[in-house]
């Protein structure tokens, strides 16, 4: 009769010797696609509280006007400002900012453009309704009022 030879036992053992290009591999990827902050805010942004919320679907097609008063009021003075991107500017340069970020854009998505307004809750309605009227000017009709949810309220 023929003898069985018994098998070797096999290792369980994971080779673990790439682990280490991997792991450098997605820390790069996440390194390189990441945005940490888009813009550096030059005034002060306490965003009001709302009771009903709409989440917005295609942020792309978003650019967002903040306005407050100048964190340094010694450069800026301390009447509330506009800000846009990493820049202060006067409500008549509204239109010029909404022609450029409009040509950032393809042409079917001009037209779908939404101006997001951040404004400050102590700020006064006058700048806003000036950057409003700078804003049907530039026909940059779709507009919308960002806010935080009111922790308060009853849904």
């Amino acid at each position: 009769m023929a003898k069985f030879k018994k098998k070797a036992q096999a290792s369980q053992d994971i080779p673990t010797s790439a682990l280490p290009d991997i792991i450098f591999m997605l820390l790069f990827f996440f390194m390189v696609t990441t945005v940490l902050r888009e813009t550096d805010l030059l005034v002060l942004q306490r965003i009001p509280k709302a009771e009903q919320l709409k989440k917005m679907e295609k942020k792309s097609l978003v650019s967002y006007i903040y306005i407050g008063k100048p964190k340094d009021t010694g450069r800026y003075g301390s009447e509330p400002r506009i800000q846009v991107n990493d820049v202060l500017i006067s409500p008549e340069t509204i239109v010029q900012f909404v022609n450029q970020e409009k040509d950032k854009l393809s042409e079917g998505e001009r037209d779908q453009i939404t101006m997001a307004l951040k404004v400050d809750s102590e700020a006064k309605m006058g700048i806003v309704s000036d950057v409003q009227q700078q804003l049907r000017e530039a026909n940059a009709l779709k507009v919308l009022y960002s806010s935080v949810p009111d922790a308060g309220a009853v849904p």
